[in-house]
């Protein structure tokens, strides 16, 4: 078996943030673990936010987390990339600027041809470049089945971050990426994707979100998270318990990834779907009119996600303009409001 034609799909049943552990149990498994309090501290798990936030001094807060899983594609380099890029997200949707990294992999040397490791940093070192942090090493285990991510820190003004805990009601939300990701990778391992569709798929997969991170900056956003592993109404609605409001949304007005929508009324629907409909369950009131295949695509697990954006109704024009002028994210859309809080966290329609 050579370098090139290793099949990493062979290796794994769940691959990216598909293989994250269910956010119910999750939830219930950090509520009972203290944490040490700091006024320096302006993030932490509390508010279950994209990554944690120290306040050196007036002029910087660091950014800091990390993200790693099981191998989403075939290919080594492009596996590579989808994670680096998955990780750097969350620095990107908080706001801020991508400064150092570290390499998380872990990896069966004796099962795969050390050459894919190889790659795989490749690839991962190609998105690092491409955000202007530095790799300053990282840890390797010989494991199976192979995983690789990041740990990144960032840096960001302290005035100048957006968390998921800063959305008021008034505000329109808009999503910087097509959702249906996790639907096409479950499509492509029982041979149902259109190649079309899949390459569409890997590519917004190794899209930086980096453009959505100057654009939010420049329209004064303050409240954002990146969609991935607990779909669109998972993280929408950490979003809407961490500001205390309620979000409305319009299922048919959500960008999907070409073939999607039919894979899922074909039944393909990812197990990790599932287990996020199941999450937010409580919290969501659904209008007749959503459609079982708008639902599950709102609760498919993204990997390496878009943003999703809570701006004032009077930028949203301009802010969706300005994402969709960058070439990278034209099938940027408004699809919602944020809302004074009222029974249900969530409301679609």
């Amino acid at each position: 078996m050579t370098t090139t034609s290793f099949d990493l799909l062979s290796t794994s049943a769940y691959g990216g943030c598909s293989a994250k552990l269910s956010p119910t149990a999750l939830s219930e498994l950090l509520s009972d673990i203290p944490l040490i309090k700091d006024a320096r501290i302006m993030v932490d798990i509390e508010t279950h936010d994209d990554a944690g936030v120290y306040k050196l001094n007036d002029d910087t807060a660091l950014i800091v987390t990390t993200d790693f899983f099981p191998p989403v594609c075939s290919d080594a380099f492009t596996f590579g990339q989808i994670a680096a890029a998955n990780a750097l997200s969350d620095v990107y949707a908080m706001g801020g600027t991508p400064l150092l990294a570290l390499n998380i992999t872990l990896f069966p040397s004796k099962d795969i041809p050390l050459g894919v490791l190889g790659r795989i940093l490749e690839g991962g070192q190609d998105k690092i470049n491409e955000s202007g942090a530095f790799t300053m090493g990282g840890h390797t285990i010989d494991d199976t089945p192979p995983k690789y991510g990041l740990a990144v820190v960032g840096t960001v003004h302290p005035e100048k971050l957006i968390t998921n805990a800063g959305l008021t009601p008034g505000q329109l939300l808009i999503l910087t990426k097509p959702l249906g990701v996790g639907v096409l990778m479950a499509a492509q391992r029982m041979g149902m994707a259109d190649e079309e569709a899949y390459n569409e798929a890997i590519r917004q997969m190794k899209l930086l979100n980096k453009a959505g991170a100057s654009c939010m900056q420049l329209a004064g956003v303050k409240g954002a998270t990146d969609v991935t592993g607990f779909g669109l109404l998972g993280h929408a609605l950490k979003m809407a318990e961490a500001s205390h409001v309620t979000l409305q949304l319009s299922l048919a007005s959500l960008p999907a990834i070409p073939q999607a929508l039919s894979l899922l009324q074909s039944g393909c629907i990812p197990g990790a779907a599932f287990r996020n409909a199941d999450f937010v369950k409580e919290h969501v009131f659904y209008a007749p009119s959503c459609t079982v295949e708008q639902k599950m695509l709102a609760c498919d697990a993204q990997t390496s996600g878009g943003l999703l954006i809570g701006v004032d109704a009077h930028k949203a024009d301009w802010l969706l303009q300005e994402l969709q002028a960058t070439s990278l994210h034209p099938q940027a859309a408004i699809i919602g409001e944020v809302l004074p809080r009222r029974n249900k966290a969530i409301y679609c329609q």
